[in-house]
């Protein structure tokens, strides 16, 4: 049975040279000189991935945020994998440090979208969850086709991909 997975997952090869890139920029510029800024890539539990931008003060810190996503742009990382909501952390002295979570697998509510998409759609598909991913299965390949478009055009905000397409 043709059937293809929903993924959702960086390059994270990209988003860790478009991290050094952007170091490398920080310790070049005149308005950063003498100071701490800088972006941090940290591993956490698995595939998840955080970043951390650390700068002395608001607008600093503002200017670190608008070159990491530059260069996330350049390197052809969607900035929608990040969730840029958090608020800046007090650290000691004037240092201000932003997380910044990286979005990596589907977790259970955007599971929960994808199958109801796919079942409001009327198409003749089932979508069934597999630990971090959604597979969805037909019985032609023109359905699974159309399940993509949807999907892509429903769960717009989400940088989805489309992995093991087999017919």
């Amino acid at each position: 049975m043709p059937s293809f997975d929903v993924v959702l997952e960086p390059d994270l090869v990209e988003l860790r040279n478009a991290v050094e890139q952007a170091n490398k920029e920080i310790g070049t510029r005149f308005d950063f000189k003498g100071s701490s800024a800088q972006v941090e890539l940290t591993p956490q539990s698995g595939k998840q991935r955080d970043l951390a931008l650390l700068a002395d003060n608001d607008f600093q810190l503002q200017q670190v945020r608008e070159l990491m996503l530059g260069r996330l742009a350049k390197r052809g990382v969607d900035v929608r994998y990040l969730d840029l909501t958090g608020t800046p952390q007090k650290l000691g002295g004037d240092r201000l440090r932003l997380p910044v979570p990286v979005k990596s697998g589907i977790d259970a509510e955007t599971a929960r979208r994808v199958q109801q998409a796919l079942k409001a759609s009327k198409l003749k598909v089932q979508g069934s969850v597999q630990g971090d991913t959604v597979r969805v299965s037909g019985a032609k390949r023109d359905d699974l086709q159309m399940a993509i478009a949807l999907l892509k055009r429903e769960l717009h905000e989400l940088p989805l991909g489309f992995d093991n397409f087999r017919a």
